[in-house]
């Protein structure tokens, strides 16, 4: 499997949109109305401006050259959080995802991140164990499982 990371102006807005609107991925984020094409711009402009913060880094993912979904580490109330949003078909691809994160994490000199996963999702045990603690969360009136990872446990883990 072939992983890209590319910066959000090197992708399309159109690209973008049946991907923010695919029903199987919103059912796992936070209510928020479908997009149109000016919703996708604007989308697109706040996660390009999140980029540019200290220790904030945001992509659009690409497997086998398609667009696959987004990821970022992003500000959080607690540092920042890993986001990781891709198509029902890439799942799989979703832990090469998280551990190239990670190694993003580290290079930024994070040393906790926090993984928000929505209560649609299921436990992970294989994060539970790495966690240095799990807490149930509320976002935006949701409540989420919330992993909160140390960025050196989880390579001395490895």
């Amino acid at each position: 499997m072939t992983v890209q990371f590319k910066h959000f102006d090197d992708v399309l807005a159109p690209d973008f949109l049946p991907l923010l609107n695919d029903a199987t991925i919103r059912k796992h984020l936070i209510d928020h109305p479908r997009f149109d094409l000016q919703g996708v711009g604007r989308w697109m402009d706040d996660k390009m401006r999140i980029n540019q913060l200290s220790g904030c880094r945001v992509r659009a993912v690409l497997i086998h050259g398609q667009l696959a979904g987004w990821c970022g580490i992003q500000p959080d109330e607690d540092g920042v959080e890993l986001a990781i949003v891709i198509g029902q078909a890439h799942w799989g691809a979703g832990i090469a995802i998280f551990r190239e994160m990670m190694c993003w994490a580290r290079e930024m000199g994070h040393t906790e991140v926090c993984f928000h996963l929505l209560d649609s999702r299921p436990a992970y045990a294989a994060l539970t164990r790495k966690a240095s603690r799990v807490e149930t969360t509320r976002l935006s009136g949701r409540v989420f499982t919330t992993y909160f990872l140390s960025v050196e446990s989880w390579f001395a883990a490895c």
